[in-house]
């Protein structure tokens, strides 16, 4: 991508935020870029945590149903011990998230799809989400879809059972393996179906089935706005491209809407 002076710079916030204010529904999808931002470690690349010790098992879901009590024993074990659970526990919401928070009291916003599991979009106070891959402080059945959280089971009895149907239960965040659990998978279904556009953050769009949405988005007409610190796999397909940290460049966008909005009420 060409280097732009600053001047071509702040015109791309203005049009992504003019984008915003005219679409008819907006929804953002996150990434793991935010997360990093908040101090949790990425997962691929330099410094990953699966390029430094290898992936998970492919067929992880399939071993937690073959060996349930086992696979609950080793699941405990990293959330006291291991590197991520203990940045999780630490990591605060950063400036983006909040500002995601704004652009949704503004109204331009209407749903944010995340893949991160690390309930940071919660606590930042997000309203309408929806956490793809799960949520690392919940748990979850796996017959009727229950979301409990962790402290409301005794954990000392494995594998826990749901209270209200008697099945399995297991972590929230979805093994590989796994099917997304199908309340959410609908939820997502329902928003880009009425998005027009979509808001990519921190992320390369590539992991499906949530890089699906921004494309079938696309596919229709609608538009892709990315904010990134670099190119990714899907800036070509996208309108607008803003570079930097989401904790930088989302706090301006939602400044400019501010402004957008402030002009076109005069």
């Amino acid at each position: 991508m060409e280097t732009k002076t600053k001047g071509s710079v702040d015109s791309d916030f203005v049009r992504a935020a003019q984008a915003l204010v005219d679409s008819s529904y907006s929804i953002a999808l996150t990434g793991a870029g935010m997360s990093v931002e908040s101090g949790i470690p990425p997962f691929r690349g330099p410094g990953g945590l699966w390029t430094k010790r290898g992936e998970p098992p492919m067929n992880a879901f399939q071993l937690f149903l073959a060996d349930p009590k086992r696979a609950w024993e080793e699941r405990l074990r990293q959330f006291n011990e291991d590197e991520l659970y203990t940045s999780l526990r630490a990591a605060q919401p950063n400036a983006g998230h909040y500002a995601l928070v704004e652009l949704e009291r503004l109204g331009v916003i209407r749903c944010v799809i995340t893949q991160n599991v690390d309930d940071l979009h919660r606590m930042a106070g997000q309203k309408s989400l929806v956490e793809i891959h799960g949520n690392y402080k919940l748990l979850r059945c796996l017959e009727c879809v229950s979301r409990f959280p962790f402290e409301q089971f005794d954990l000392n009895e494995l594998p826990p059972r749901c209270p209200n149907c008697g099945g399995l239960v297991k972590s929230d965040t979805v093994s590989f393996g796994e099917p997304i659990p199908p309340d959410v998978l609908a939820q997502c279904e329902r928003e880009a179906a009425q998005a027009d556009l979509v808001l990519l953050v921190g992320t390369s769009a590539s992991v499906y089935p949530a890089a699906g949405f921004a494309l079938e988005v696309k596919r229709r007409g609608g538009q892709l706005i990315e904010v990134n610190l670099y190119d990714s796999e899907i800036t070509a397909l996208c309108d607008i491209c803003l570079r930097g940290p989401s904790g930088e460049a989302l706090p301006r966008l939602a400044q400019c809407v501010a402004q957008v909005r402030m002009r076109r009420a005069l």
